[in-house]
């Protein structure tokens, strides 16, 4: 009786908790907030700013009583208070949107593999900024729901979700997760790739968000046509300002050690794959997702070198808060998926 009372007075709201972006989805109206996943606060006064775009643009230009921070790192709660302001400003926001009296339900997205103590940090954070009960689904589980994959069917289905933070390589079979793979090559890895190889290559030293600007530029894997970008950053010889012309096969070389990392990680997973499950996906093949499959090029060189058909979703940014918002529609047919809610949980 309860539970019909809160449906009419409370939201449910999915959240895809991003490296680089967070995205909001609101039972009924769909995703709702894209922002990414920063906060600027005032140090002396350890007031919140800004959060999302505002504090992104804020990113290497604030003065000394100012910082732009990103709370999370690797998928992982670097800043808990920062996080937890975060997540009250989103939800709120989503809330208001409908005006609901009770406090919402929330459902987080977090990378496969989490520790206990990873996954009670972002429990807590969600309770903390406002939520009645918190749920939690693993990302590549919750793509997986989001791009309509038969995972309660007995066949083997393989996604690849490449983030910000992290990419999570996952094979699902009968609602569960049967193999699963967490790697530090994501976004943010490539970034700093073509940041290292501006240092070395160029001399001259660039910021996070123009690599970010460069890579999805003229960022690809394998040579299709030929694109260049100017650049300017600090020259480190002169220590003036420079500006450079870059083309599209120097950000190749710069990305090819990490792509290379990924393929392995692909790989490695595919070997110790069971053989009924390999396949299953060598005839359904590998659905990717995440921000990570829109990098030109991805899709065909993981298909050569392993032989097995790749498809890049539709709208791959958003496949884990559209998986958020198919759970929230039908919370009895998918808890088997969810990792659990307070009863469940390892104690603090």
């Amino acid at each position: 009786m309860f539970d019909k009372i809160y449906k009419l007075i409370s939201n449910d709201i999915g959240i895809d908790l991003g490296t680089s972006n967070t995205l909001v989805y609101l039972k009924g109206q769909g995703i709702v907030i894209n922002e990414p996943s920063v906060v600027a606060v005032n140090i002396k006064t350890n007031q919140i700013l800004a959060v999302g775009t505002q504090a992104k643009e804020m990113l290497g230009r604030t003065p000394g009583h100012i910082k732009a921070i990103r709370p999370l790192v690797d998928g992982v709660i670097s800043d808990f208070e920062v996080t937890e302001e975060m997540l009250s400003y989103l939800i709120n926001k989503a809330d208001k949107m409908s005006k609901k009296l009770a406090r919402p339900r929330v459902l987080v997205g977090v990378p496969s593999g989490t520790t206990n103590v990873e996954t009670r940090a972002v429990y807590d954070a969600a309770r903390s900024a406002g939520a009645r009960e918190v749920f939690l689904v693993e990302e590549p589980m919750a793509a997986a729901i989001g791009v309509r994959l038969p995972i309660k069917d007995a066949v083997g289905s393989m996604i690849i979700d490449i983030g910000g933070g992290t990419t999570d390589i996952a094979v699902i079979a009968l609602g569960g997760i049967v193999k699963s793979k967490n790697l530090k090559i994501a976004g943010d890895r490539l970034n700093n790739d073509i940041i290292t190889y501006m240092r070395d290559e160029f001399k001259i030293l660039i910021g996070e968000r123009t690599a970010e600007m460069v890579k999805i530029a003229i960022g690809s894997v394998s040579q299709e046509e030929y694109m260049e970008t100017e650049i300017q950053g600090r020259d480190l010889l002169t220590g003036l300002p420079r500006e450079v012309v870059v083309t599209d096969s120097d950000i190749r070389e710069a990305l090819a050690v990490s792509v290379k990392g990924l393929v392995e990680g692909v790989k490695d997973m595919l070997e110790t794959t069971p053989p009924e499950i390999l396949s299953d996906i060598m005839h359904r093949g590998i659905t990717l997702s995440g921000g990570g499959a829109l990098l030109p090029g991805l899709d065909q060189m993981l298909q050569k070198v392993l032989k097995i058909p790749v498809y890049v979703v539709e709208d791959p940014l958003s496949a884990v808060a559209r998986g958020t918002g198919v759970i929230l529609d039908d919370m009895a047919l998918y808890k088997e998926v969810l990792i659990g809610n307070q009863d469940e949980l390892p104690p603090r």
